[in-house]
């Protein structure tokens, strides 16, 4: 079978790129084709593929984009010659210091201080090692200048210092910390037994405190579930995986919660801690609102099998009470009791709905009605709500309008006010019930509720 000639060409030229690339990077790479091949089988699913490469000589960046079917193209940077792909999200000069003091990595603000990508930590300081929270001498592209070197413990063995530029030598303190009350962020340095060494004016505000210095956290914060102490000591010394932690601030004026992120630092020789903190009042009380979402949604969801229980009741109620009415006639002197209890049971089976609809297993039935004779039929049960002592009266607009709403749902809201107004009366009086017809012309704003223009009916209990 003949194939075709493209395909072919196609074919070789794959075998020849990673000839040519095994061959570029065989001294650079350890087991460069795995790399070549991992990258085109990327760039096959999604068009182009890249990966960053710590050779001998720096970093390198390997790109592939796919041309074509079984055509790809590819192209190796060095990490000086790269373009940045976006805005340097740490504004500080951050250097990666692995082993042996190997710059491993070093951040856009780094490279412009230093004017070059370099490769071992004494072409940056000259005379190491790194004291930490001190002033350094830093070899930068305009000469050797002081700088504040801050150096916090990585993973795999990794450093990562950070320097602050442009402190002048008259600036520099005995301590080498005159600038941690100037920075916007809540800080606290923490001896290995969680002792406030320093702190500056953003943490003492959120802490609520005037003096913080010799203070152990676990007398401003609460909440860990566990000592505190052990929480630090933990951190001090790599122990497990030491992430944030919400805790509750020990102040009386306001409610506070701060999120607290320990980081580990070498001062003359010695472990201390970082203690970087974010205000978090917010946050936890956007979690207290979810945590009573949950509740509701848990209460809902016991009202409806309350309701379904409470039904099957009810049925067997009014079941019973409808074959008590058919026994007896209308001048029967239990006949009007009777017909109370039928009402009644109707009205729970009401109160059930309601939970129903509470709980979103039933949705409400608007209807067009008649306020007059909805409220002629709740007369009698609104007279044994306000008791002997409370008169009841109605009045109505001779010409009132019908109104679109949930009969089950007006009647409760309407006992609600009569109870609440008998309940404003413990000494006897009357309830009027007034029904009249409303134009608005323009809104009607009565606290947050606003009512849009329009014809309406109103219903007063006064």
């Amino acid at each position: 079978r003949r194939r075709d000639p493209l395909s072919q060409c196609r074919g070789r030229a794959r075998i020849s790129c990673h000839a040519l690339g095994q061959s570029r990077l065989q001294d650079s790479v350890a087991n460069p084709g795995t790399l070549l091949f991992r990258l085109e089988g990327r760039a096959d699913r999604v068009g182009a593929a890249h990966e960053d490469v710590l050779t001998r000589r720096g970093h390198i960046r390997i790109s592939v984009h796919r041309a074509d079917e079984g055509l790809y193209l590819w192209r190796i940077e060095k990490a000086a010659d790269m373009v940045p792909r976006r805005a340097d999200p740490m504004p500080l000069p951050m250097i990666t210091v692995g082993r042996n003091d190997a710059v491993l990595f070093m951040n856009q603000a780094a490279r412009d201080l230093i004017g070059e990508r370099a490769r071992t930590l004494d072409r940056i300081c000259p005379r190491l090692p790194i004291r930490s929270g001190l002033v350094n001498d830093v070899a930068t592209r305009d000469g050797v200048y002081g700088c504040l070197a801050v150096e916090l413990d990585g993973v795999a063995g990794r450093r990562e210092i950070f320097l602050i530029p442009g402190i002048a030598a008259t600036e520099r303190q005995p301590d080498g910390w005159a600038f941690f009350d100037e920075m916007p962020v809540p800080l606290l340095k923490l001896s290995a037994e969680g002792i406030v060494q320093l702190s500056n004016r953003p943490a003492r505000d959120l802490l609520g405190a005037d003096l913080c210095h010799g203070r152990p956290l676990g007398e401003m914060l609460e909440g860990l579930g566990r000592p505190i102490r052990d929480w630090i000591g933990d951190a001090a010394a790599g122990r497990g995986t030491v992430h944030s932690e919400f805790l509750r601030v020990r102040r009386d004026d306001a409610e506070t919660f701060v999120q607290v992120t320990l980081n580990r630092a070498r001062e003359e020789g010695e472990t201390i801690l970082i203690a970087v903190m974010n205000d978090a009042t917010e946050l936890k009380s956007l979690e207290a609102q979810f945590v009573q979402s949950q509740k509701m949604q848990a209460i809902g969801q016991l009202a409806s099998g309350v309701a379904h229980d409470f039904n099957n009741l009810l049925t067997a109620i009014t079941g019973h009470c409808d074959l008590l009415l058919l026994r007896h006639d209308q001048h029967d002197s239990d006949f009007s009791d009777l017909q109370q209890i039928n009402q009644n049971a109707n009205r729970a089976a009401v109160l059930v709905n309601q939970l129903l609809a509470y709980s979103r297993k039933q949705t409400l039935t608007p209807e067009i009605m008649d306020l007059r004779d909805t409220l002629a039929d709740l007369t009698h049960l609104l007279n044994r709500l306000v008791g002997e002592r409370i008169d009841l009266s109605l009045s109505h607009d001779p010409e009132l309008w019908s109104i679109r709403a949930d009969r089950r749902q007006f009647e409760q809201v309407l006992m609600n006010l009569v109870v609440n107004a008998r309940d404003a009366m413990p000494d006897g009086g009357e309830v009027r019930v007034r029904t009249e017809n409303l134009v608005l012309d323009s809104p009607m704003i009565r606290d947050r509720a606003t009512v849009s223009p329009g014809r309406y009916v109103k219903v007063s209990v006064e």
